[in-house]
């Protein structure tokens, strides 16, 4: 996505994220998933959804690594406009799982909605915005804040360790955000939060669809790649 119109999000929940873990689960929406992305993307997705049963009594230092890694060997690099022939669509786990694949934010997604699933609390990871310095291109990775005094840990797909922000040199941050605000980034990618931000977001309009129950079609020869290319 162009950074320009990052900036204009609103970042407001039409419905709380444990809402629109009760319509992903909804099971005449995974009976559609199984017959709109075949079997393969259905026990993907039966898998996720094992994995968060699964999950929900480990630690929740436990339950970052196993979300991250999980996300990182189901799904593989796709850009937008091969696999949806737009320029910037983001897809809901059931989409990303279905058909395997998704770029940095689909992946950013999948893992914030996982762990909200898994009971992480919601002001302890957000979406962040960064530039990756070694293609100088802008990115997509989850950070958890275990404390809000300690450095945030980095959730990414290009680099696959989890990491604490000062072990990435890499990235630059710019700014985060989740379903209670923005954040410009400044020191240790927390940052200031942003008021009365204005402006039409793709992060509302991705859980729209989910409470409606849509699922985007394949548009594409789905045959994936693991090498990054921006997103945006």
């Amino acid at each position: 996505m162009r950074l320009e119109l990052c900036i204009l999000f609103i970042v407001s929940f039409f419905v709380c994220a444990q809402d629109m873990l009760l319509y992903l689960r909804n099971s005449d929406i995974i009976t559609r998933a199984q017959q709109q992305y075949g079997n393969e993307g259905h026990k993907r997705i039966k898998d996720w959804l094992n994995f968060i049963d699964d999950s929900a009594d480990e630690s929740e230092w436990k339950k970052i690594h196993l979300v991250n890694d999980f996300f990182n060997k189901n799904i593989k690099y796709k850009s937008d406009e091969d696999l949806w022939q737009q320029k910037d669509y983001w897809a809901t786990p059931l989409e990303s799982l279905g058909v395997g694949m998704g770029d940095c934010e689909d992946y950013v997604i999948a893992k914030y909605f996982t762990l909200i699933a898994l009971g992480v609390p919601e002001d302890k990871i957000r979406l962040m915005y960064v530039r990756q310095r070694t293609v100088n291109q802008p990115h997509m990775v989850l950070i958890y804040i275990e404390d809000p005094n300690r450095i945030p840990f980095v959730l990414g797909n290009f680099n696959t360790k989890l990491l604490p922000a000062n072990k990435r040199p890499d990235l630059t941050p710019i700014y985060s955000f989740n379903g209670q605000g923005l954040w410009l980034a400044k020191s240790k990618g927390l940052g200031n939060k942003v008021k009365n931000s204005r402006g039409v977001s793709a992060w509302n309009t991705m859980l729209e669809r989910i409470e409606q129950g849509e699922l985007a079609p394949i548009k594409s020869n789905i045959k994936g790649t693991t090498s990054y290319v921006s997103t945006f």
